[in-house]
């Protein structure tokens, strides 16, 4: 059961990394090694030391990280160019995936997820590149991805910028954030690989510009979620209440944003100024540590990565295994 008293000053929280360049989704090893996505190249990795070393040379926007069980490849899913490159620990670089069922390129590629089957889970946020329009005015034009031995493979669709996928505990069900309708759906995953129909996690629409963006499961089944706009960070249990543990929300950006999604008009600069003091844009989650209590956040704002301590360990990834 999720502690309801839990709750993180914007004083506590620390800090790890420095001069970072989008560093939208983070990964943390066993070793307590840290990976984040960064505009300059593609990766910089954080040694336990602090010393951080810049990766790749892909540039656009690298966003979403996966990393293989053995943990000599890292997974990106880049934004900006339409496709999901597969890294080596020494920077080395090549595409892996850049269309799927005659799309080409793929879209928004936004993050990638790999399974206990090594399968990976891929969310397309919008079919069309640059992404903004459909932040803009939201649109059903996102699509997930399925890659295995099959190759690759279009497996739900129809969404409104779909954001991270993960799965639960058992990987009976795929989780994707539906950033455009500020909710978590999910679907059964079949024995084929196949998914069934969409479910909506309660409570469904998380509210007034509570546009999700990131989420991370604990070993008790709960979600931790990023509120980009909002600048929060909230824990949505299994029964579906919601539990603010972190906020720095700029109240009056988040109503204009809200307003000009309405009518069609955003612009990034409208989208920016929700930036709070202390916590900007933040868009994911990371457990780690070795009792994997320590989170990490991931942000679009920040040249650096929040972090804090939690009172249920996250659940392992692939590569912790």
């Amino acid at each position: 059961m999720f502690p309801k008293d839990f709750h993180v000053n914007l004083a506590d929280l620390t800090f790890v990394g420095a001069e970072l360049a989008r560093p939208e989704s983070v990964l943390a090893e066993p070793d307590g090694t840290l990976w984040c996505s960064d505009a300059r190249g593609a990766v910089t990795q954080i040694a336990p030391g602090g010393k951080q070393t810049l990766l790749g040379a892909q540039g656009h926007e690298p966003n979403g990280l996966a990393m293989s069980a053995d943990r000599q490849t890292l997974y990106v899913a880049n934004i900006g160019d339409g496709r999901v490159y597969r890294l080596d620990r020494d920077g080395n670089e090549q595409v892996l995936l850049d269309g799927v069922d005659r799309l080409s390129p793929l879209g928004a590629a936004n993050f990638v997820y790999v399974d206990s089957h090594d399968r990976l889970w891929l969310s397309v946020s919008s079919r069309r590149l640059p992404w903004w329009p459909a932040v803009q005015q939201a649109r059903p034009d996102g699509y997930l991805v399925r890659v295995d031995a099959r190759g690759a493979t279009i497996v739900a669709d129809g969404l409104y910028f779909p954001n991270e996928v993960r799965m639960n505990h058992d990987e009976s069900y795929l989780y994707a954030a539906e950033t455009m309708m500020r909710r978590i759906v999910r679907y059964p995953v079949l024995a084929d690989g196949a998914l069934g129909a969409q479910e909506v996690v309660a409570p469904g629409d998380l509210g007034h510009g509570a546009y999700v963006d990131g989420f991370a499961f604990d070993v008790e089944g709960n979600l931790w979620v990023t509120l980009i706009l909002r600048n929060e960070i909230v824990v949505v249990t299994p029964e579906g209440e919601v539990h603010t543990v972190l906020s720095d929300i700029n109240q009056a950006a988040v109503d204009t944003v809200v307003a000009k999604v309405a009518d069609g008009s955003l612009t990034p600069a409208e989208m920016i100024a929700c930036a709070g003091p202390s916590l900007q844009l933040p868009t994911s989650i990371a457990f780690g540590g070795a009792d994997l209590r320590t989170i990490y956040v991931g942000s679009l704002g920040m040249q650096r990565l929040p972090t804090f301590r939690s009172p249920i360990p996250g659940l392992p990834m692939r590569h912790w295994s």
